[in-house]
Order: C-alpha cells, then sequence, then structure tokens
C-alpha cells in the first residue's frame, strides 16, 4: 500500500525499513563494523554491571535488553525508571555502567538520569533517534538509530529501532567477552539481517487481521496482557499502545502472575492477551511456552477471551486461545521485534474503532520535557 491514512500506520509499514537503516550503521555485511563499536570499548565497568535508566516504551525496550544482555553476555543489569533514579539520594556505590535510551533523546528524566550517572562518574552510554540530541552529545558514548523522522505520538519504529540497537550491543559485548564465537556471531547477524523481510512479508496479513480482532473486541473495557521471560517487555510494550493510542486501559503482567490477583478482573470484558511464541532451539524457551499452554488450557476452561500471539503453525495455541495471530518463528532473543508489531496495529485499529486521533492522542506529547 502507497498511502496511508495515518502517520502511526505508515510508521508501523515503514519498519522494515527503519531496521535495515539502523543495521547499516553497526554491520559490514555479516560482521559488526568495528568503527562503529570503537566508542563502546571502555563503556562496561570491569565487573560487567549495568544500569538502564529509560522512561515509557523506551524502558520497556529496557527491560527487553536486560534480559538479552544477561543471557547472552553474562552482564548484571538493572532497569530504572529514569524519573525514580535521579531522584536518589546517592550515586549507587558499585558504580555500574549507565545505559539511557530515548526516542527524542531530549526527555527530562532520561536526560536527568544521564547527568547524575556522569555527576557520580559513572561511564555512561545513550540511544536515542534523533542525531545531534542533548543525550547523544552528552553520554560518554552514543548509539544512534536510523528510525528517521517518528510524527505519531505512540512510538512504533523507533522501538523496533532500538530493540534493534540493543541487539547489536549484545552482540558486540557478547564477542568482545567471548560468551559466544565467531560461528554463532556470525549466525546471529545473518538472522538478523533477514528479519527486515520477515516482517515485510507479515505486514499486510498482521493489518487485517488486527483490524477484524479490533471490531470483536471493542466491546473491552480493559486488556490485561502477559508475556514470560524477554516477551513480558513486549507484553507491558502493548499494554501501553493500548492506552495511548486508543484509551482502552490496559496492563502488562508476567504470565506467571495472572493468578496472583489479577485473574480477578478477567471476564467477557477483560480479555487477555497472551505471547505465547516459542525458540524451540532454546530449553528455557520451551520450559516456558509450556507453562503458557497451561495457563491457556486453565483460562479456555474458565471461559476467559484470549488473543494469543503465536509462531506460524502452531496448533496447540491456537486450539487453547479465542483467537491467533501468527508470527513466523525467530530466535528467542528476536522475537519481541516481530511480535510486538501486532500489537501495534492492535492499538491503531482499536483507536480507530473508538474515534480516536491516534497520531495525537490527548495529554501527551513526543518528548516529555519540563516546562
Amino acid at each position: 500500500m502507497n498511502e496511508f491514512p495515518h502517520a502511526m500506520l505508515r510508521e508501523i509499514f515503514e519498519q522494515p525499513a527503519a531496521i535495515r537503516r539502523t543495521l547499516d550503521l553497526y554491520l559490514n555485511g555479516e560482521a559488526l563494523k568495528a568503527e562503529a563499536f570503537a566508542p563502546y570499548e571502555g563503556w562496561l565497568n570491569a565487573r560487567g554491571e549495568v544500569l538502564i535508566a529509560a522512561s515509557g516504551s523506551s524502558r520497556h525496550a529496557g527491560l527487553a535488553a536486560e534480559i538479552i544482555l544477561e543471557d547472552l553476555c553474562g552482564l548484571a543489569v538493572d532497569v530504572e525508571y529514569s524519573s525514580e533514579y535521579s531522584c536518589r539520594p546517592a550515586v549507587n556505590p558499585r558504580r555500574p555502567s549507565v545505559l539511557v535510551i530515548s526516542q527524542s533523546g531530549e526527555t527530562s528524566d532520561t536526560l536527568a538520569a544521564l547527568r547524575f550517572a556522569k555527576d557520580g562518574g559513572q561511564q555512561t552510554l545513550a540511544i536515542a533517534n534523533v542525531v545531534g540530541s542533548t543525550m547523544l552529545r552528552e553520554a560518554g558514548a552514543a548509539m544512534p538509530l536510523g528510525a528517521g523522522k517518528e510524527l505519531a505520538i505512540p512510538a512504533t519504529k523507533s522501538f523496533t529501532c532500538q530493540l534493534t540497537a540493543l541487539y547489536l550491543l549484545a552482540l558486540y559485548e557478547g564477542s568482545r567477552l567471548g560468551t559466544f564465537d565467531g560461528a554463532q556471531l556470525k549466525a546471529r547477524i545473518a538472522e538478523l539481517c533477514v528479519l527486515p523481510g520477515v516482517i515485510e512479508r507479515q505486514l499486510e496479513g498482521w493489518r487485517e487481521r488486527m483490524t477484524a480482532l479490533a471490531a470483536k473486541y471493542n466491546d473491552a473495557g480493559s486488556f490485561l496482557y502477559l508475556g514470560r521471560g524477554v516477551h513480558y517487555a513486549i507484553a507491558r510494550e502493548g499494554a501501553l499502545k493500548m492506552k495511548e493510542s486508543s484509551y482502552v486501559q490496559a496492563e502488562g503482567y508476567p504470565t506467571g502472575e495472572l493468578k496472583h490477583g489479577p485473574n480477578a478482573l478477567v471476564g467477557d470484558r477483560v480479555p487477555l492477551v497472551a505471547l505465547a511464541t516459542v525458540d524451540r532451539d532454546v530449553d528455557d524457551s520451551v520450559l516456558r511456552y509450556e507453562k503458557t499452554l497451561q495457563l491457556l488450557e486453565d483460562m479456555k476452561k474458565q471461559g476467559a477471551r484470549v488473543i494469543a500471539i503465536a509462531n506460524t503453525g502452531d496448533r496447540e495455541v491456537s486450539s487453547l486461545a479465542t483467537d491467533c495471530v501468527f508470527v513466523e518463528p525467530a530466535s528467542e532473543h528476536l522475537l519481541p521485534i516481530p511480535e510486538v508489531i501486532p500489537l501495534q496495529l492492535f492499538s491503531y485499529a482499536m483507536a480507530l474503532e473508538r474515534g480516536v486521533d491516534v497520531d495525537r492522542p490527548r495529554n501527551l506529547s513526543k518528548a516529555v520535557i519540563e516546562a
């Protein structure tokens, strides 16, 4: 399709190209660009400790990065809300390296977190979409994105480009620290390079499917989004997109926490959105998947309405969910990039159902800056 009624929809469809541009900044064929990663050589502290400070969608990218950096690199990672971190009475005595993430590079809370870390003598790295932004200029090292200008207030292509950059950072640190070998690095880069094309061929089908589901679930008063491991971050992001785009209340939870309170809310007007993808080459991913299947079985018996995001052709999930949306299989730590896109489209379609100005939701701005 060549014409889009809203900037948000156009930017969702621009994601393959945006990811390719981001990859071009840091890859040379199937290898990491040495000159692109040279500024990060002294960023990581000697104990491999990282603190990520971000807000909104950027914090959800940070939550995914926590899992990715720990699993692939063996780092110790914490994630903080920017607005909380800079209000601490003292710098963390362990002095972790601080990674700040922002779409605009100007968000006041995150900029304050960056400056707080710098004042405390900590190593800093900033990831932001706007070249020349304050964060990229002030951080000890800068990692710009290739998303291009994003006009709609709900972050879409900037978010998936953040995930792409964070995965690239994990590949760099993992190869530097020796947590995987050259052959594994080459294989991971090869999969990353084909991902934009994989997303591209699914976009139109996702759009049609999520448009139909928005019409079906338009009566929902709230949604509970569920995910395990790295997918919990995407549950959080899917819920945020629903809130800010369509004004429908939504919350993201770890899947296993549903029965620890939130299940009391589940009913006809409170459906579930469950991330049930799996990487069958990773034992931990299979374990999480099997536990998710058990929960979906319980929810079916309970009579819950469930939208599930699952691997293409997954008959087990589709037999248990009310509705199933398929995503082509990928490795565990790359799955968050494609699986978030149907959730973006669902939020967009729900906004249209509700008559919301999806590009400019009320009370929100593109960069949260203090007056």
